[in-house]
């Protein structure tokens, strides 16, 4: 059902843009807002070695002054592409989380990532509607239920801190 190659191409990405220095931005909406916003937290402070610092992680969806100010001023379909706008460069990664796959600000969010040349990931559920299509390394769950696909998007989002925090200890 899940492709672990997509998930190991994934949490490969991640180790670069932490070596590297670069940028993670991750995005959804409703319980995959929340989600975004958990696995940020894990992957800024659940991965880092006692004495280092984690990736530099950051979920679109935290902060609800430039979330609704963004979608008053400018639309809802636009709240994470303005952000990444101002916030990210070139070769930061996008990690989007959808369990249709056409929520309308994911989708822009993903245009304006290509756009700007950053890498894209998708953990999808559903037919991973348009996202799919548009994402780097769709991780795409044919799962018909919403709650379920959102549990999946923290299962692998907890496999991949495990999997950088083991990285990062072995290193």
């Amino acid at each position: 059902m899940i492709n672990w190659d997509l998930v190991k191409n994934l949490s490969d990405d991640l180790k670069s843009a932490w070596k590297s220095g670069k940028q993670v931005f991750i995005c959804g909406n409703g319980g995959s807002a929340t989600n975004a916003n958990h696995l940020a937290n894990d992957f800024l402070y659940g991965i880092s070695p006692k004495d280092g610092k984690g990736m530099k992680v950051q979920s679109l969806c935290a902060n609800i002054a430039v979330n609704t100010c963004l979608a008053n001023d400018t639309g809802y379909e636009n709240i994470f592409s303005n952000q990444l706008s101002t916030l990210a460069e070139s070769k930061d990664i996008l990690i989007v989380f959808s369990g249709s796959g056409n929520s309308p600000n994911v989708v822009e969010a993903l245009l304006k990532a290509h756009d700007m040349g950053m890498k894209t990931h998708a953990i999808l559920g559903f037919d991973g509607g348009k996202c799919k299509e548009l994402a780097d390394n769709p991780i795409h769950i044919p799962i018909d239920n919403m709650q379920v696909a959102e549990d999946f998007q923290m299962m692998i989002g907890h496999i991949l801190m495990l999997d950088l925090k083991g990285k990062n200890e072995n290193e």
